[in-house]
């Protein structure tokens, strides 16, 4: 299972955010924002924490992507 948070990304562009600020102000450690970077599940009160300071929700950020329809489009 692979998992992609480019929804999130695209929304601290559009707060003019980068990942620091998001752990600043979520409180978030490092070693979490490296687990969303590399594709790797995090638990919902993380989630819930982004969303409380995006004001958004869990699919605006998070999006399911099949490995075995990646591993065949190589």
């Amino acid at each position: 299972m692979a998992i992609s948070y480019n929804g999130l990304w695209k929304l601290l562009i559009d707060n003019n955010m980068n990942k620091g600020d998001l752990c600043k102000k979520t409180g978030l450690s490092s070693s979490t924002m490296a687990k969303m970077t590399n594709g790797e599940s995090v638990k919902l009160s993380v989630l819930e924490r982004i969303c409380k300071e995006l004001n958004c929700n869990f699919a605006d950020l998070v999006d399911y992507v099949d490995d075995s329809k990646v591993k065949k489009e190589k």
